[in-house]
């Protein structure tokens, strides 16, 4: 009878009241793990996507895709999510590389943070500002005519202190990591950084003003072209040397099949024959004595080095005489190097 009474002291409108906050925590703590069941990623085969925001995308646009391609169960969800933690202001611009199982805050917070899918990308030594572009296009790094217009800028080429009309030889030979889409001038700018970065250490090339360097970057790319052996780049970097000391020509095939594929756009020669030689161009330092205009191709850190470095010989002459293993024979005069009919076409790339 006394615990009756005083159960039934208690109001009505009271315990109507706790039943209610009751159901309301019941079905909070249903919303919330229904929401965060939203914010998981949708169940599917492991792969990853590549994902594109683009400049100035809203977070609406990013969130219906995401539904759509079934990155994410809910985009009206991500989109209060990210009102609320205040994310969709901060997204960034760009590609992501997104995988199966992420949720979709992990999502958020890849946009928001900005990091970006990088592709691997490596410069081989002796690539021309063509070759370079083709590959960097083919990669989705930039588009060539892009990559080659920002090369060609007078503007970038006076911001970057280089006294050319491109940035041909400057272009650090070099494995880099690129964003897609990065742009022409991004990764020209990235290059000519490494150079700057890796040519600045050699004591000699820091002791040069800028058209000095221009010229040894010159000899270098030919010197590039040239050698196989790296023992052998200081040997050609020295014939060179004493060619130009004398006013003798350089007479390097390099620049011949330089003027053939880059400037007169035909294929690779497998061979050079008397009518190449006589191609009357700038570059064909067969006919023009002294350094050509510009560089012919990006060279490496041993092309530089030896430019730098000639050795110290009285050799005038080199000609290829095992072409298994790229090796040259140094000669002082012209009856020792009598003979000499076999040319040295190093091919690079494409």
């Amino acid at each position: 009878m006394t615990s009756s009474k005083a159960k039934s002291s208690i109001p009505v409108s009271v315990r109507a009241a706790a039943y209610m906050c009751a159901a309301l925590l019941v079905c909070g703590l249903v919303a919330l793990g229904f929401a965060a069941y939203l914010l998981q990623s949708p169940d599917g085969p492991e792969a990853t996507e590549l994902f594109t925001i683009a400049k100035g995308e809203s977070m609406v646009s990013v969130a219906e895709r995401l539904e759509s391609g079934g990155m994410i169960r809910s985009s009206p969800l991500l989109r209060a999510f990210a009102r609320i933690s205040g994310a969709d202001a901060k997204i960034k611009a760009g590609t992501y590389e997104l995988r199966n199982g992420m949720s979709a805050r992990s999502i958020l917070d890849l946009f928001v943070a900005g990091r970006q899918a990088l592709v691997r990308f490596t410069l081989p030594e002796g690539f021309t500002l063509r070759q370079a572009a083709a590959l960097l296009d083919q990669k989705g790094i930039a588009e060539a005519d892009d990559f080659l217009s920002a090369a060609d800028s007078p503007e970038l080429l006076s911001e970057l202190g280089i006294p050319a009309a491109s940035l041909q030889g400057y272009l650090f030979p070099d494995t880099y990591y690129f964003p897609i889409a990065y742009g022409g001038e991004a990764v020209a700018r990235a290059m000519v950084g490494a150079f700057r970065e890796r040519v600045s250490a050699l004591a000699e090339a820091a002791a040069l003003g800028p058209r000095e360097l221009h010229a040894k970057i010159i000899l270098a790319s030919i010197i590039e072209r040239e050698y196989r052996l790296p023992e052998e780049a200081p040997l050609m970097a020295g014939v060179f040397a004493n060619r130009l000391r004398i006013g003798m020509a350089l007479q390097s095939c390099a620049t011949v099949v330089y003027v053939i594929t880059e400037l007169l756009g035909k294929p690779h020669p497998e061979a050079l024959f008397d009518r190449d030689l006589k191609i009357d161009d700038p570059f064909n330092t067969y006919l023009h004595p002294g350094l050509p205009p510009g560089p012919i191709a990006n060279p490496g850190l041993t092309a530089i080095d030896a430019a730098l470095r000639p050795a110290k010989t009285d050799y005038l002459y080199f000609r290829l005489v095992d072409a298994d293993q790229g090796r040259h024979r140094f000669s002082r005069t012209l009856e020792e190097h009598a003979g000499a009919r076999t040319f040295s076409v190093k091919r690079i790339g494409g």
